[in-house]
């Protein structure tokens, strides 16, 4: 796995350290391992984990300030926040998931990398997004999680007036934009932009949006969460 995420770090112009190189090696292979346990993810080969998780996951870097505050929303295997952690050691990340199992692996991780700044919390997006965690993040990151619309009543909840809310999206993430501007405003969100890119050696096109918050969101959000999945905000 080392030499294909090395070729793509070499590719996109971001400096690495050989370190952070086996800390992504470590990654990978615990990955593999709980993936036979539980089901984390369907990309199991390294030159597709290389590619289409970790460096895919490095494009956002430049998207956050230094020593921002982090919280990746539906974390999952750990996607987009630790390989954010792993390039990023300025930054804090909460890393949030509704499964318990997927919990107990981020863990195993964290402890395995040496990662420090970094926690796992077992809570729903919209939980916890009612609670302490409200507004104190200056960036709230998610992969692969929801349709925009959707994410946006997730995520926007957890940024600080100022921040950003932080989203990788595939192919059809300009279409979902234009969905979602109207979500986008109702939850504080301002400025929408977007940073369409090819992943190195492919024809995979993903699309990185960025809301800037400027307004506190609405305490009637997030709704629950069969209000939000099945009567997303127009």
């Amino acid at each position: 796995m080392k030499q294909y995420l090395e070729k793509y770090l070499q590719k996109m112009g971001v400096e690495y350290t050989q370190a952070q190189i086996n800390q992504f090696e470590l990654y990978h292979q615990m990955l593999a391992e709980w993936n036979q346990k539980i089901n984390l993810t369907a990309i199991t080969e390294p030159d597709e984990v290389a590619l289409k998780h970790f460096a895919d996951c490095i494009y956002g870097i430049d998207k956050i300030p230094h020593g921002a505050s982090v919280i990746d929303v539906g974390s999952g295997a750990g996607f987009p926040g630790v390989p954010l952690k792993i390039m990023r050691p300025d930054i804090s990340v909460l890393l949030l998931d509704s499964l318990n199992k997927r919990i107990l692996f981020l863990n195993e991780l964290i402890s395995a990398l040496k990662l420090d700044g970094i926690k796992a919390v077992h809570s729903r997006a919209e939980d916890g997004a009612k609670a302490e965690l409200r507004e104190g993040f200056d960036v709230a990151t998610a992969r692969a999680v929801a349709n925009l619309n959707v994410l946006s009543e997730y995520c926007m909840p957890y940024v600080k007036i100022g921040g950003i809310f932080l989203a990788y999206k595939g192919s059809a993430g300009l279409d979902e934009v234009a969905n979602a501007e109207g979500a986008i405003k109702k939850l504080g969100g301002g400025n929408i932009k977007t940073d369409t890119y090819t992943l190195v050696d492919s024809d995979i096109t993903h699309t990185l949006v960025t809301v800037h918050k400027n307004a506190t969101t609405p305490k009637k959000y997030p709704r629950n969460p069969g209000h939000i999945s099945k009567n997303p905000l127009a």
